[in-house]
């Protein structure tokens, strides 16, 4: 389509980016798009609603999404990092909201609402983050060295310290907690986890990090009665199992090479459009089919990690690491569910899962993704 030897930001652009990355990362849309066709009509119909309700609420969602990947894989690092401010600055704006004056979706008071639209503000926030915490983690490298985590004057009262950063992050972590959400706090530190171990992390901290895991998981567990219940039932197998239930069998029903137009276990699955949509691919498509699916999934996953262990910039080395252990942490939540192994967090399948908050923000970020690594590996 382009000759090299234009230099116009759009063919330079088309040159420079990661098509392999973007490439699959439209296919999975796409693939969104079209099972929200069959999993989305049987969601509305159950609710009385006409069976394009749901695919026309995530149009809007689809097409700023879009536009958003495409508009922020054009920009630089400086870009970057301004809507990375933004983009926290009004999740952290957003995040009180929820305290004080929630939306609840189904029991749920993490959302709030703005302009008609449902938004979750610990969502929305994430590629912002993401690209913070790796900017801080790289001007910490930068200062200190490989002692920024032990050094005193690392711990000092300052701008660019450690006390800083937990002043932001552990409220944000409570909040999220206390919404309650256990899935998406645990996701975070998960991640904070990550990205805190490719940096350089001494093994013994890190250890304690990542037992604040569990920690939370069983304060949660004696504090939350919904949390009790869902461990209870996946450990034990009583109490109200039936979305999993509904969600293997659905599974089971597809077989090999799907039900096709025979699928019907879905139609009884209350989240088939979001939390289980994995699910309802199966059935309609197989077995084969959805391992295909859970192929590209992985290789998004491979290329993520390729382009941070290229990185020759230590903040795009931790961006892309930290963009990595979401993307992949998010999906394995999802698809164990789905499988019940693991209780039911309200997690949505990356790029697949209906959920405007979570598409935008997985488009914010990968847009992010592609132009540091497009920066750096070419300017």
């Amino acid at each position: 389509m382009f000759k090299r030897s234009e230099e116009s930001t759009l063919t330079s652009w088309y040159f420079e980016i990661d098509r392999r990355l973007l490439g699959c990362v439209l296919l999975l849309v796409f693939i969104g798009m079209l099972f929200m066709v069959s999993a989305g009509s049987v969601a509305a119909e159950r609710i009385g609603q006409p069976w394009h309700f749901f695919i026309v609420k995530a149009m809007p969602f689809y097409a700023i999404g879009l536009i958003t990947l495409f508009v922020v894989s054009l920009l630089n690092k400086k870009w970057v990092m301004r809507i990375a401010w933004v983009n926290v600055a009004v999740g952290l704006l957003l995040l009180p909201v929820t305290v004080v004056a929630p939306h609840v979706i189904k029991g749920s008071k993490r959302f709030v609402s703005l302009m008609g639209f449902n938004v979750m503000p610990a969502d929305v926030m994430k590629p912002g983050f993401i690209i913070l915490t790796a900017w801080f983690l790289a001007r910490m490298s930068e200062k200190f060295g490989s002692k920024m985590f032990t050094t005193r004057d690392a711990w000092k009262l300052e701008w660019l310290s450690w006390w800083t950063y937990l002043a932001v992050f552990v409220p944000t972590l409570l909040i999220i907690f206390r919404h309650p959400d256990v899935g998406t706090a645990m996701l975070y530190l998960a991640v904070l986890c990550a990205m805190l171990f490719i940096s350089g992390l001494p093994w013994k901290f890190f250890a304690i990090i990542v037992g604040l895991i569990p920690v939370g998981i069983t304060t949660a567990f004696f504090t939350m009665s919904h949390v009790h219940r869902r461990i209870m039932t996946l450990l034990t197998g009583d109490g109200d199992n039936y979305q999993v239930t509904q969600s293997v069998q659905s599974i089971q029903h597809g077989g090999l090479l799907g039900s096709g137009d025979d699928a019907f276990v879905k139609q009884s699955l209350p989240d088939a459009h979001t939390d289980f949509i994995f699910a309802a691919i199966a059935e309609d498509v197989g077995a084969i089919v959805a391992c295909g699916l859970l192929c590209l999934l992985l290789y998004v996953l491979k290329r993520l990690v390729t382009d941070a262990t290229h990185a020759r910039d230590t903040f795009v080395f931790y961006a892309t690491g930290g963009a990595a252990a979401l993307f992949g942490t998010q999906v394995c939540i999802n698809l164990m569910t789905t499988l019940h192994l693991f209780a039911p967090k309200g997690m949505t399948l990356p790029f697949i899962s209906y959920g405007g908050s979570s598409f935008v923000a997985f488009c914010l970020l990968f847009g992010m993704i592609l132009a540091i690594v497009r920066e750096d590996k070419w300017k």
